[in-house]
């Protein structure tokens, strides 16, 4: 078969005008970055039109360090209903230079289901990683020269609890001092950075409803505490304005095509094991105004991406998915049943048959927030007649309905079962009104405790110095209604990476909290996760180059 690259390039894209086109967008209204992308703006959002669309989520089991498809198959679904002759609009996340040049490599998709521009999409794309980047170190900037600039007025911080941020994994930023150096060089403190998809911009700009309401959410984002013990925020330093400045361009989402010409609008990229993992509510509301089927994912396993994206994002939003789709694959039960992950494309039945308690668990997740679902069984070549239909079986016996997606290799073609599927479960049986693990009115310790006891199976929660302290903060601040958003390893229901399967009897360390007072919503730092990422012995990097002037190795 060919590479992604080969069929990236081989396959024939229409001007994105005529994408726009064919979705009713004004050729007025678009602002192109070149011939294949644009930006549409997000004032064409139609709530009544949002209502009427059929919001469908991928999510996946608990995935393995080679991902799980998920992208892949939202394109490929996305095909397989257009194929079916259903209007369906993609709203994905934009990829991380972080993973493209460390460990994953690319995120837009694969084989014959990618979303075009491929390399553009991967790299700067329309800019918007840069001026995320950019407003949130510019808030760090003003706040060290404020505080350098006040200082002979009595002012200063007990505590600084904003940091910058990069979009490159550099585990020697994560601790870092700054302000060495003469007397105008600024005030030595010690900090560290986090990674751009990590950022409370990243949170907010995913989340924001419109321009005014990602102003006021700047406004409230809580930098600090004063030497009198007093909350400052990004209003207090009058800078609001100038972040929104930045980010004017940004806001509005990214429409490009797939490789059969489907429309995907590409908008914000937090990861789900460190951040909400969701796409921006503007993108996904403006898919649902123009199509009658919106297919979006959520980023590593339901237990991370499908929960913040009921608990976090469709609340705040007030969406209410008809449908979820979860992606299973037979190497991904075989290491979950056992299976050494170098052997995990070798057949291997009782390994697969004991996978399945990993993939019932998230089943079971899902069904308690009201929704039902349809597994997708994303096909490989290594796979056997034999541990597809031990799938299949499996899925009968547990009520659920199940379709083998092999788009990657055969296109839209190959997802038309399920897309059928699909169309058919959200006319018959469609999810119920939106159940969520907790109520605004829980205490952040009971929110926590809630999503480790339901979701993960953990038999509760410990809760560290520094996190015990942080309630106490976020309580005499009138933080404790937000909902939480839990930074945990992707590779397991538990806190401990290498706990394949079901893990039992295990709690969940919660080391810190992290107050996100403009996105609002409390990040609880689980177990040794880092927010800002190492690279593996051989990153990607090294994989990529321009050959011939063509970017080569981003797949």
């Amino acid at each position: 078969m060919k590479t992604d690259f080969e069929i990236a390039h081989e396959a024939h894209m229409e001007p994105i005008v005529s994408i726009a086109e064919q979705l009713g967008i004004p050729t007025e209204h678009l602002e192109p970055y070149g011939k294949y992308i644009t930006k549409v703006p997000y004032t064409l959002i139609d709530e009544e039109k949002v209502k009427r669309s059929n919001l469908i989520l991928v999510t996946a089991m608990t995935p393995t360090k080679a991902g799980a498809g998920k992208t892949t198959v939202s394109v490929g679904l996305a095909l397989g209903m257009q194929r079916i002759g259903k209007k369906a609009i993609l709203a994905l996340r934009e990829p991380s230079l972080g993973p493209c040049f460390g460990m994953k490599g690319g995120a837009a998709g694969g084989g014959y289901a990618q979303v075009l521009p491929m390399e553009k999409i991967n790299l700067h794309f329309t800019g918007d990683f840069h001026a995320i980047t950019s407003a949130n170190n510019m808030i760090a900037a003003l706040l060290d020269n404020y505080i350098y600039q006040h200082r002979d007025e009595g002012f200063g911080m007990r505590e600084i609890l904003w940091k910058r941020v990069l979009d490159v994994n550099d585990r020697n930023l994560r601790g870092v001092v700054t302000g060495l150096g003469g007397a105008t060089d600024g005030i030595t403190q010690k900090t560290g950075f986090d990674i751009t998809p990590a950022s409370e911009i990243m949170a907010i700009f995913c989340l924001a409803t419109s321009e005014e309401d990602l102003r006021r959410r700047i406004d409230n984002i809580l930098l600090g505490i004063t030497l009198e013990g007093e909350p400052f925020t990004v209003k207090d330093m009058n800078a609001g304005g100038a972040i929104v400045a930045l980010l004017h361009d940004a806001i509005h989402p990214n429409l490009v095509q797939t490789t059969e010409n489907t429309p995907a609008f590409i908008h914000g990229g937090p990861f789900a094991n460190i951040a909400h993992g969701c796409n921006s509510v503007l993108a996904t509301k403006l898919a649902m105004t123009l199509g009658d089927y919106c297919i979006t994912e959520a980023g590593f396993g339901a237990d991370l991406g499908a929960e913040k994206f009921f608990d976090i994002k469709c609340r705040k939003a007030r969406l209410q998915p008809k449908l979820t789709v979860m992606v299973v694959s037979a190497q991904t039960l075989k290491m979950h049943g056992g299976v050494d992950i170098k052997n995990i494309k070798e057949p291997n039945m009782e390994g697969l048959k004991r996978g399945f308690a990993n993939m019932d668990k998230h089943v079971e997740n899902m069904r308690k927030f009201g929704q039902n679902l349809v597994i997708c069984y994303n096909y490989f070549a290594s796979d056997t007649k034999e541990e597809i239909e031990m799938v299949r079986e499996h899925c009968r016996e547990i009520g659920v309905g199940c379709a083998v997606n092999t788009a990657f290799t055969d296109g839209g073609k190959g997802a038309e079962e399920l897309a059928q599927l699909v169309v058919d479960t959200i006319e018959k049986a469609p999810s119920s009104p939106l159940a969520l693990m907790y109520g605004d009115e829980d205490s952040i310790e009971n929110k926590i405790t809630k999503v480790a006891k339901k979701i993960y199976g953990a038999d509760g929660i410990i809760l560290k110095p520094a996190a015990k302290r942080q309630l106490e903060r976020i309580k005499a601040l009138g933080y404790d209604k937000f909902p939480v958003c839990i930074a945990k390893t992707q590779y397991s229901f538990s806190e401990d990476a290498k706990a394949y399967g079901m893990p039992k009897n295990f709690s969940i360390t919660i080391r810190d909290l992290v107050i996100n007072a403009g996105a609002e919503m409390i990040v609880a730092i689980a177990g040794t996760i880092m927010r800002m990422p190492g690279l593996p012995k051989h990153p990607q990097a090294e994989k990529i180059d321009v050959v011939n002037g063509i970017i080569e190795g981003l797949s």
